[in-house]
């Protein structure tokens, strides 16, 4: 991972929050909300919030008693999510860095973390971290993504970008993403930071965008894939977006889209 993986800056958050959102996160989030409201929690901690997709699950599914803390690295990601979602003071956001939290030991009955592992510099790190503020017998949650290969909008615009930057193609969707998916691997992890046991579930799910066009702005502009393509020429991001919007149109029709995502639902026990 490059140090442009983590920079969610500019207008990215706001094209990142309306339209891949919707696509690819909001599914996961109800899916991980539901399995943290399974098990009651009274304080959760929040790593790698961004603009908010699983907060706003959690809020809408666990009571107004539950203490939700919501942290990111990125201070643009929280300020949109801070204003996008009101959840009547129930909501602390803070920005902290996932390998050196600023709170207490054994703070939280559960943290979670949606899509936000595979940017962690050192993995292991991360999940001390979480282990280190969870309540002994309390979960760790996560979602990361499986290969490329298993997820048809990210592996189409991939291939794109090859295509379009043939002698410097950038690799950042197969790189950070799509670049955690070894399930084995995570529970090695997990297991040497100290967590007492842990599980990685597959989950597909079916990604809807409301047109080609919406799906290739998501991916070339509201993510940090925006930077590489930029670095490379940046009067060229349009002509990208629209390379990658008849790729997908080709591949999967016009008006609303649909294309398989796959990813593993992490969780683990302190």
């Amino acid at each position: 991972m490059v140090a442009a993986d983590n920079l969610f800056a500019g207008s990215i958050p706001e094209i990142y929050d309306r339209l891949l959102v919707p696509i690819l996160f909001e599914p996961y989030a109800r899916d991980l909300a539901e399995r943290l409201g399974a098990l009651k929690p009274k304080t959760v901690l929040e790593t790698a919030a961004g603009t908010g997709a699983l907060t706003r699950a959690l809020a809408a599914r666990l009571p107004n008693i539950t203490r939700i803390v919501a942290t990111d690295l990125n201070q643009p990601m929280l300020d949109h999510a801070a204003v996008a979602i009101r959840a009547g003071g129930r909501i602390n956001w803070h920005k902290a860095d996932a390998l050196s939290l600023p709170f207490e030991d054994a703070a939280f009955d559960a943290v979670a973390c949606q899509f936000g592992v595979m940017f962690f510099p050192s993995k292991v790190e991360g999940y001390k971290e979480a282990r280190r503020v969870l309540k002994p017998g309390g979960t760790f949650l996560f979602n990361a993504w499986d290969r490329i290969e298993a997820n048809d909008f990210a592996l189409t615009v991939s291939e794109v970008i090859v295509r379009m930057f043939p002698e410097d193609p950038s690799t950042f969707m197969a790189r950070t993403p799509h670049g955690y998916h070894d399930p084995d691997l995570i529970r090695a992890q997990l297991s040497e930071a100290g967590f007492a046991s842990s599980t990685a579930e597959p989950l597909e799910i079916e990604g809807v965008a409301a047109s080609p066009r919406e799906a290739a702005i998501a991916y070339c502009q509201g993510t940090p894939l925006r930077n590489e393509i930029e670095a490379r020429d940046a009067r060229r991001l349009e002509e990208v977006t629209r390379a990658v919007a008849a790729a997908m149109e080709k591949r999967f029709g016009a008006g609303p889209i649909k294309g398989r995502l796959r990813a593993y639902v992490v969780s683990a026990t302190r």
